[in-house]
Protein backbone atom coordinates (compact mmCIF):
# COMPACT_ATOMS: atom_id res chain seq x y z
CA UNK A 1 0.00 0.00 0.00
CA UNK A 2 1.45 3.37 -1.04
CA UNK A 3 1.93 6.11 1.50
CA UNK A 4 -0.51 9.04 1.11
CA UNK A 5 0.66 12.10 -0.82
CA UNK A 6 2.31 14.47 1.64
CA UNK A 7 0.68 17.90 1.79
CA UNK A 8 2.96 20.48 3.41
CA UNK A 9 2.30 24.20 3.91
CA UNK A 10 4.88 26.84 4.77
CA UNK A 11 3.62 30.11 6.30
CA UNK A 12 5.88 33.16 6.60
CA UNK A 13 4.90 36.50 8.13
CA UNK A 14 6.14 39.16 5.69
CA UNK A 15 8.77 41.57 7.06
CA UNK A 16 7.37 40.64 10.46
CA UNK A 17 9.01 43.22 12.74
CA UNK A 18 8.29 45.98 10.20
CA UNK A 19 4.67 44.86 9.83
CA UNK A 20 4.12 45.02 13.59
CA UNK A 21 5.61 48.52 13.73
CA UNK A 22 3.29 49.65 10.90
CA UNK A 23 0.27 48.32 12.81
CA UNK A 24 1.42 50.28 15.86
CA UNK A 25 1.98 53.42 13.76
CA UNK A 26 0.16 53.36 10.37
CA UNK A 27 2.04 56.51 9.26
CA UNK A 28 5.10 54.28 8.75
CA UNK A 29 3.47 52.36 5.89
CA UNK A 30 5.16 52.85 2.54
CA UNK A 31 8.34 54.29 4.06
CA UNK A 32 11.88 52.97 3.95
CA UNK A 33 11.83 51.55 7.48
CA UNK A 34 14.63 49.83 9.38
CA UNK A 35 14.15 48.03 12.70
CA UNK A 36 17.11 47.37 14.98
CA UNK A 37 19.83 49.39 16.65
CA UNK A 38 20.29 53.10 16.06
CA UNK A 39 21.55 55.07 13.07
CA UNK A 40 25.12 54.79 14.35
CA UNK A 41 25.35 51.29 15.84
CA UNK A 42 23.88 47.79 15.88
CA UNK A 43 22.63 45.72 12.97
CA UNK A 44 19.50 45.65 10.84
CA UNK A 45 17.00 43.24 12.42
CA UNK A 46 14.40 43.81 9.70
CA UNK A 47 13.61 46.28 6.94
CA UNK A 48 10.64 47.21 4.79
CA UNK A 49 10.41 46.28 1.12
CA UNK A 50 10.91 49.99 0.36
CA UNK A 51 14.26 49.87 2.20
CA UNK A 52 15.27 46.65 0.45
CA UNK A 53 15.21 48.49 -2.87
CA UNK A 54 18.35 50.29 -1.70
CA UNK A 55 20.16 46.99 -1.07
CA UNK A 56 19.50 46.86 2.68
CA UNK A 57 19.06 43.43 4.27
CA UNK A 58 18.87 41.89 7.74
CA UNK A 59 22.12 41.51 9.73
CA UNK A 60 23.70 44.40 7.78
CA UNK A 61 25.58 46.90 10.00
CA UNK A 62 23.43 49.98 10.62
CA UNK A 63 26.23 52.28 9.46
CA UNK A 64 26.23 50.54 6.06
CA UNK A 65 22.43 50.73 5.83
CA UNK A 66 22.55 54.47 6.56
CA UNK A 67 25.02 55.01 3.74
CA UNK A 68 22.74 53.15 1.33
CA UNK A 69 19.56 54.88 2.47
CA UNK A 70 20.25 57.97 4.62
CA UNK A 71 16.58 59.03 4.65
CA UNK A 72 15.37 55.73 6.17
CA UNK A 73 13.26 55.80 9.33
CA UNK A 74 15.01 53.83 12.09
CA UNK A 75 13.28 52.20 15.07
CA UNK A 76 14.90 50.35 17.97
CA UNK A 77 12.20 47.68 17.93
CA UNK A 78 9.41 46.58 20.25
CA UNK A 79 10.39 43.09 21.39
CA UNK A 80 7.36 42.64 23.60
CA UNK A 81 5.01 43.43 20.72
CA UNK A 82 6.76 40.97 18.38
CA UNK A 83 6.38 38.23 20.98
CA UNK A 84 2.70 39.09 21.46
CA UNK A 85 1.87 39.01 17.74
CA UNK A 86 3.83 35.80 17.21
CA UNK A 87 1.86 34.12 19.99
CA UNK A 88 -1.38 35.42 18.50
CA UNK A 89 -0.63 33.86 15.09
CA UNK A 90 0.52 30.63 16.78
CA UNK A 91 -2.79 30.39 18.66
CA UNK A 92 -4.82 30.86 15.46
CA UNK A 93 -2.85 28.14 13.65
CA UNK A 94 -2.98 25.81 16.67
CA UNK A 95 -6.78 26.12 16.78
CA UNK A 96 -7.11 24.93 13.16
CA UNK A 97 -4.15 22.80 12.07
CA UNK A 98 -3.95 19.08 12.94
CA UNK A 99 -0.12 19.16 12.98
CA UNK A 100 2.15 22.20 12.83
CA UNK A 101 5.72 23.21 13.58
CA UNK A 102 6.80 26.67 14.68
CA UNK A 103 10.14 27.01 12.91
CA UNK A 104 10.83 30.55 14.14
CA UNK A 105 9.05 33.58 15.55
CA UNK A 106 7.50 34.31 12.13
CA UNK A 107 7.59 30.98 10.30
CA UNK A 108 5.39 27.86 10.46
CA UNK A 109 5.08 24.49 8.71
CA UNK A 110 1.75 22.62 8.59
CA UNK A 111 1.28 18.97 7.65
CA UNK A 112 -2.16 18.54 6.04
CA UNK A 113 -1.54 15.00 4.74
CA UNK A 114 -4.83 13.09 4.55
CA UNK A 115 -7.05 16.16 4.78
CA UNK A 116 -7.75 15.97 1.05
CA UNK A 117 -10.18 13.13 1.77
CA UNK A 118 -12.52 15.64 3.35
CA UNK A 119 -11.92 19.03 1.69
CA UNK A 120 -9.55 21.00 -0.53
CA UNK A 121 -6.34 21.64 1.49
CA UNK A 122 -5.34 24.59 -0.72
CA UNK A 123 -8.64 26.41 -0.18
CA UNK A 124 -8.50 25.50 3.53
CA UNK A 125 -5.07 27.18 3.75
CA UNK A 126 -6.26 30.24 1.82
CA UNK A 127 -9.08 30.59 4.36
CA UNK A 128 -6.67 30.17 7.30
CA UNK A 129 -4.35 32.83 5.86
CA UNK A 130 -7.30 35.23 5.53
CA UNK A 131 -8.32 34.55 9.13
CA UNK A 132 -4.81 35.41 10.33
CA UNK A 133 -4.85 38.65 8.31
CA UNK A 134 -8.36 39.58 9.52
CA UNK A 135 -7.57 38.98 13.18
CA UNK A 136 -4.02 40.34 13.44
CA UNK A 137 -3.70 42.75 10.52
CA UNK A 138 -0.37 41.13 9.60
CA UNK A 139 0.55 40.33 5.98
CA UNK A 140 1.44 36.65 5.57
CA UNK A 141 2.50 34.49 2.62
CA UNK A 142 2.27 30.74 2.14
CA UNK A 143 2.93 27.94 -0.31
CA UNK A 144 1.56 24.40 -0.44
CA UNK A 145 3.74 21.61 -1.81
CA UNK A 146 4.83 18.01 -1.36
CA UNK A 147 7.66 18.72 1.10
CA UNK A 148 9.07 21.37 3.44
CA UNK A 149 11.87 22.54 1.13
CA UNK A 150 9.64 23.13 -1.89
CA UNK A 151 7.03 24.86 0.29
CA UNK A 152 9.65 27.23 1.76
CA UNK A 153 11.20 28.11 -1.60
CA UNK A 154 7.74 28.66 -3.09
CA UNK A 155 6.68 30.91 -0.21
CA UNK A 156 9.64 33.17 -0.96
CA UNK A 157 8.47 33.31 -4.59
CA UNK A 158 4.92 34.18 -3.47
CA UNK A 159 6.03 37.16 -1.36
CA UNK A 160 5.04 39.78 -0.53
CA UNK A 161 1.68 38.87 0.97
CA UNK A 162 0.82 36.21 -1.59
CA UNK A 163 0.34 32.46 -1.90
CA UNK A 164 0.81 29.63 -4.37
CA UNK A 165 0.69 25.87 -4.83
CA UNK A 166 3.35 23.72 -6.47
CA UNK A 167 1.48 20.89 -8.19
CA UNK A 168 2.50 17.41 -7.06
CA UNK A 169 4.92 15.90 -9.59
CA UNK A 170 5.93 19.35 -10.87
CA UNK A 171 8.58 20.08 -8.20
CA UNK A 172 11.61 19.82 -10.50
CA UNK A 173 9.85 21.87 -13.17
CA UNK A 174 9.11 24.59 -10.61
CA UNK A 175 12.70 24.69 -9.34
CA UNK A 176 14.53 24.53 -12.69
CA UNK A 177 14.53 28.25 -13.68
CA UNK A 178 15.32 29.56 -10.17
CA UNK A 179 18.84 30.74 -9.22
CA UNK A 180 20.77 27.92 -7.56
CA UNK A 181 21.23 29.89 -4.33
CA UNK A 182 17.47 29.65 -3.75
CA UNK A 183 18.17 26.15 -2.42
CA UNK A 184 18.47 26.28 1.39
CA UNK A 185 22.05 25.55 2.39
CA UNK A 186 23.70 27.08 -0.68
CA UNK A 187 25.75 29.81 1.01
CA UNK A 188 28.14 32.36 -0.41
CA UNK A 189 31.13 30.05 -0.87
CA UNK A 190 29.11 27.20 -2.41
CA UNK A 191 27.30 29.63 -4.70
CA UNK A 192 30.61 31.07 -5.91
CA UNK A 193 31.95 27.58 -6.62
CA UNK A 194 28.78 26.60 -8.51
CA UNK A 195 29.00 29.75 -10.63
CA UNK A 196 32.60 28.85 -11.47
CA UNK A 197 31.29 25.45 -12.62
CA UNK A 198 28.77 27.20 -14.89
CA UNK A 199 25.83 26.22 -12.68
CA UNK A 200 23.55 29.26 -12.43
CA UNK A 201 20.08 27.77 -12.04
CA UNK A 202 18.71 24.84 -10.07
CA UNK A 203 17.96 23.18 -13.41
CA UNK A 204 21.66 23.31 -14.26
CA UNK A 205 22.46 21.12 -11.26
CA UNK A 206 20.52 18.10 -12.57
CA UNK A 207 22.44 18.21 -15.86
CA UNK A 208 25.64 17.32 -14.01
CA UNK A 209 26.68 13.84 -12.94
CA UNK A 210 26.75 12.85 -9.26
CA UNK A 211 30.46 12.13 -9.66
CA UNK A 212 31.26 15.67 -10.89
CA UNK A 213 29.23 17.30 -8.12
CA UNK A 214 30.83 15.11 -5.46
CA UNK A 215 34.32 15.82 -6.84
CA UNK A 216 33.79 19.58 -6.57
CA UNK A 217 31.46 19.77 -3.53
CA UNK A 218 32.32 16.67 -1.51
CA UNK A 219 29.47 14.96 0.33
CA UNK A 220 27.22 17.98 -0.25
CA UNK A 221 27.21 17.22 -3.98
CA UNK A 222 24.81 14.27 -3.63
CA UNK A 223 22.54 16.24 -1.26
CA UNK A 224 22.42 19.20 -3.65
CA UNK A 225 21.44 16.92 -6.54
CA UNK A 226 18.58 15.45 -4.51
CA UNK A 227 17.34 18.92 -3.58
CA UNK A 228 17.60 20.13 -7.19
CA UNK A 229 15.31 17.24 -8.16
CA UNK A 230 12.79 18.51 -5.61
CA UNK A 231 13.34 15.73 -3.10
CA UNK A 232 13.29 16.47 0.64
CA UNK A 233 12.29 14.23 3.51
CA UNK A 234 12.21 16.53 6.55
CA UNK A 235 9.22 15.92 8.82
CA UNK A 236 6.95 18.53 10.35
CA UNK A 237 7.82 18.32 14.04
CA UNK A 238 4.79 18.84 16.27
CA UNK A 239 5.01 22.12 18.18
CA UNK A 240 4.89 21.85 21.95
CA UNK A 241 5.54 24.88 24.11
CA UNK A 242 7.77 23.72 26.96
CA UNK A 243 5.79 24.19 30.16
CA UNK A 244 7.97 25.94 32.72
CA UNK A 245 10.99 25.99 35.00
CA UNK A 246 10.48 26.84 38.63
CA UNK A 247 12.01 26.80 42.08
CA UNK A 248 10.60 27.44 45.55
CA UNK A 249 11.86 27.53 49.10
CA UNK A 250 10.00 26.65 52.30
CA UNK A 251 11.76 28.57 55.06
CA UNK A 252 12.85 26.92 58.32
CA UNK A 253 11.33 29.87 60.15
CA UNK A 254 8.45 31.99 58.86
CA UNK A 255 9.80 35.43 58.01
CA UNK A 256 8.80 38.98 57.14
CA UNK A 257 12.42 40.17 56.73
CA UNK A 258 12.24 42.06 53.43
CA UNK A 259 16.02 42.11 52.90
CA UNK A 260 16.15 38.34 53.27
CA UNK A 261 13.06 37.81 51.07
CA UNK A 262 14.48 40.02 48.31
CA UNK A 263 17.80 38.19 48.51
CA UNK A 264 15.99 34.86 48.13
CA UNK A 265 13.89 36.21 45.26
CA UNK A 266 17.02 37.31 43.37
CA UNK A 267 18.79 34.02 44.07
CA UNK A 268 15.86 31.92 42.83
CA UNK A 269 15.35 34.05 39.72
CA UNK A 270 19.04 33.69 38.88
CA UNK A 271 18.73 29.93 39.34
CA UNK A 272 15.80 29.43 36.94
CA UNK A 273 17.25 31.89 34.42
CA UNK A 274 20.47 29.85 34.43
CA UNK A 275 18.44 26.69 33.71
CA UNK A 276 16.75 28.45 30.79
CA UNK A 277 20.06 29.42 29.24
CA UNK A 278 21.39 25.87 29.59
CA UNK A 279 18.40 24.67 27.52
CA UNK A 280 18.71 27.65 25.13
CA UNK A 281 15.14 28.68 25.89
CA UNK A 282 13.51 31.98 26.73
CA UNK A 283 10.52 32.73 28.95
CA UNK A 284 7.50 34.82 28.09
CA UNK A 285 5.87 34.79 31.52
CA UNK A 286 7.05 35.28 35.13
CA UNK A 287 5.07 34.05 38.16
CA UNK A 288 5.72 34.72 41.86
CA UNK A 289 4.19 32.44 44.50
CA UNK A 290 3.79 33.25 48.22
CA UNK A 291 2.51 30.90 50.94
CA UNK A 292 1.63 32.27 54.37
CA UNK A 293 1.85 30.38 57.72
CA UNK A 294 -1.85 29.39 57.54
CA UNK A 295 -1.03 27.70 54.15
CA UNK A 296 -2.97 30.30 52.17
CA UNK A 297 -1.15 30.39 48.83
CA UNK A 298 -1.28 33.30 46.40
CA UNK A 299 0.43 33.94 43.08
CA UNK A 300 0.73 36.67 40.49
CA UNK A 301 2.08 36.53 36.95
CA UNK A 302 2.77 38.79 34.00
CA UNK A 303 3.71 38.35 30.35
CA UNK A 304 7.08 39.77 29.27
CA UNK A 305 9.14 40.11 26.10
CA UNK A 306 10.90 36.75 25.73
CA UNK A 307 14.08 36.73 27.82
CA UNK A 308 16.58 34.55 29.67
CA UNK A 309 18.64 37.39 31.14
CA UNK A 310 18.86 37.84 34.92
CA UNK A 311 18.87 41.64 34.69
CA UNK A 312 15.59 41.61 32.73
CA UNK A 313 13.83 38.94 34.81
CA UNK A 314 14.81 40.08 38.33
CA UNK A 315 13.08 43.52 38.17
CA UNK A 316 9.88 41.81 36.95
CA UNK A 317 10.05 39.29 39.82
CA UNK A 318 10.57 42.09 42.35
CA UNK A 319 7.66 44.10 40.96
CA UNK A 320 5.34 41.07 41.11
CA UNK A 321 6.43 40.35 44.70
CA UNK A 322 5.76 43.94 45.79
CA UNK A 323 2.28 43.84 44.22
CA UNK A 324 1.47 40.43 45.71
CA UNK A 325 2.96 40.58 49.22
CA UNK A 326 0.76 41.69 52.14
CA UNK A 327 3.20 44.03 53.88
CA UNK A 328 4.40 42.93 57.30
CA UNK A 329 2.94 39.40 57.15
CA UNK A 330 5.11 36.36 57.77
CA UNK A 331 5.92 34.17 54.76
CA UNK A 332 6.32 30.39 54.87
CA UNK A 333 7.23 29.74 51.22
CA UNK A 334 8.45 31.78 48.25
CA UNK A 335 8.58 30.56 44.65
CA UNK A 336 9.55 31.76 41.17
CA UNK A 337 8.31 30.21 37.93
CA UNK A 338 9.23 31.05 34.34
CA UNK A 339 6.77 29.77 31.73
CA UNK A 340 5.69 30.12 28.08
CA UNK A 341 9.13 28.81 27.18
CA UNK A 342 10.35 28.78 23.62
CA UNK A 343 13.61 28.24 21.75
CA UNK A 344 12.77 30.29 18.68
CA UNK A 345 12.45 33.72 20.28
CA UNK A 346 16.17 34.50 20.13
CA UNK A 347 15.23 36.25 16.88
CA UNK A 348 13.53 39.00 18.84
CA UNK A 349 16.91 39.88 20.32
CA UNK A 350 18.72 41.19 17.25
CA UNK A 351 19.09 44.63 18.73
CA UNK A 352 21.96 46.79 20.02
CA UNK A 353 23.97 45.14 22.79
CA UNK A 354 22.38 41.71 22.81
CA UNK A 355 25.45 39.94 21.45
CA UNK A 356 27.67 41.49 24.14
CA UNK A 357 25.12 40.66 26.84
CA UNK A 358 24.77 37.07 25.63
CA UNK A 359 28.55 36.64 25.64
CA UNK A 360 28.66 38.02 29.19
CA UNK A 361 26.06 35.56 30.45
CA UNK A 362 27.75 32.72 28.56
CA UNK A 363 30.98 33.50 30.44
CA UNK A 364 29.13 33.65 33.77
CA UNK A 365 27.38 30.33 33.07
CA UNK A 366 30.67 28.65 32.16
CA UNK A 367 32.04 29.61 35.59
CA UNK A 368 28.86 28.36 37.29
CA UNK A 369 28.95 25.07 35.39
CA UNK A 370 32.59 24.52 36.28
CA UNK A 371 32.67 25.67 39.89
CA UNK A 372 29.01 25.40 40.96
CA UNK A 373 25.96 27.64 40.64
CA UNK A 374 26.94 29.64 43.71
CA UNK A 375 30.39 30.50 42.30
CA UNK A 376 29.06 33.81 40.98
CA UNK A 377 26.08 35.53 42.60
CA UNK A 378 24.75 39.07 42.84
CA UNK A 379 25.77 41.10 45.89
CA UNK A 380 22.08 41.21 46.85
CA UNK A 381 22.04 37.45 47.50
CA UNK A 382 25.06 37.42 49.85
Amino acid sequence: MNDPQRIIVHFDLDAFFVSVECIRDPSLKGKALIVGGSRERGVVAACSYEARKYGIHSAMPMATAMRLCPHATVLNGSRGEYSKYSRWVTEIIASKAPLFEKASIDEFYLDLTGMDKYFNPYQWTIDLRQEIINQTGLPISFALASNKMIAKIATNEAKPNGYMQVAFGKEQEFLAPLPVNKIPGVGGQTYKLLMEMGIQTIGDVVTRSPEELELRLGNYGAELLEKAKGKHYGEVVAYHEAKSVSTENTFDTNTADLDFLMSELVRMTEKVAHELRQDNKMAGCVTIKIRYPDFETTSRQTSIPYSFYDDELIPVAKDLFNKLYRSGELIRLLGVRLSELTDEALQTNLFDDVEKKTDLYKAIDEVKNKFGKSAITRARTI
